[in-house]
């Protein structure tokens, strides 16, 4: 059977955060597997406003919570208000039967007020971070990534932190080649790790920097090569130090932390899709040596890439 998700509609809901959690999960795309079943719900079955001018017709009530794999919390604009007895119970239970619960954005109220995040971290957009840090003194709240995962609860950021979980979440379930070929077909970049900063300001002043998906694309097809943070500044014609403000403005992580994790993704890649052994699979992304792509591997997805390849290698095959 297809892994339940369920999506948690509140008004006014707001339609983008819906549409990233139906985009992921709900969306029929051709050539891949359909390992999804979605769904959207509410606590009341019928019209439901939307911060975007028009009404949505919702058909399912909160038992929908009840045979779902995954709920979905996409955004919560009443957040300074207490959600709903009846939706506070249905969360907590379902937690207790299993079901993994995300958010996105303010959608991590709710949750918060389950109880479920007590003790443990938790994210939301930035300019929502002081509200939640004094509502709910207990939950760890950071400021400064796009989400955390606990894997049975994870929160996300804004609207683009949420795309960004939503895709981690089908990566965890179905490996990094089918989470790629969702994301390609979303048209997104490559993927961002939840632990990149989610917000960085600008210069109010001045030029703003040129992008630097040029140097990342020249970057990303050439992972074989023992690419440094100075062959990237030489390419992109300028200082080191340069490139590295420019890396924390942009992209909210430092070059070397961006090349490592591209090659962690090139790896669980061709560990489901490849028979290739583990040291030619170093030579492939640039870990120099099979010792070096375990130790690596290990730190970044917490097992081992022989694990990871029974693990998924098999469910493409089989």
């Amino acid at each position: 059977m297809a892994h339940r998700v369920a999506a948690l509609a509140h008004a006014p809901q707001s339609t983008f955060e819906l549409a990233c959690a139906a985009e992921v999960f709900g969306l029929h795309r051709p050539g891949l597997p359909e390992p999804y079943q979605f769904e959207v719900c509410a606590e009341k079955p019928g019209p439901l406003a939307t911060l975007a001018g028009f009404d949505m017709l919702v058909t399912n009530d909160l038992t929908a919570l009840r045979r779902a794999d995954t709920i979905v919390i996409p955004g919560w604009q009443t957040y300074p208000e207490p959600a709903p007895p009846a939706i506070v119970r249905a969360l907590q239970q379902a937690h207790r039967r299993g079901t993994r619960i995300i958010t996105i954005c303010s959608g991590v109220f709710p949750l918060a007020q389950t109880g479920l995040l007590d003790g443990r971290r938790a994210t939301t957009h930035w300019a929502l971070v002081a509200d939640l840090t004094a509502r709910f003194p207990n939950v760890q709240v950071d400021p400064d990534v796009l989400y955390v995962d606990h894997g049975d609860v994870a929160s996300s950021a804004g609207a683009g932190a949420g795309i960004d979980l939503c895709l981690h979440v089908v990566r965890t379930d179905h490996g990094a080649a089918h989470a790629a070929h969702v994301a390609r077909h979303m048209v997104m970049p490559p993927h961002r790790e939840g632990g990149q900063r989610q917000y960085a300001e600008l210069p109010t002043s001045g030029p703003v920097p040129d992008s630097l998906a040029p140097l990342l694309d020249w970057a990303t097809a050439r992972l074989h090569e023992p690419l440094t943070i100075n062959d990237l500044a030489a390419k992109a014609q300028m200082s080191g130090r340069t490139l590295t403000r420019r890396f924390a403005t942009q992209l909210g992580t430092s070059p070397g932390q961006w090349l490592l994790a591209q090659r962690i993704a090139a790896t669980r890649a061709l560990l489901e899709e490849t028979d290739l052994s583990v040291e030619a699979i170093a030579d492939r992304v640039g870990l120099s040596s099979a010792v070096n792509l375990r130790r690596r591997f290990h730190q970044a997805v917490r097992t081992t890439p022989a694990a990871y390849r029974r693990t998924f290698h098999q469910a493409r095959t089989s």
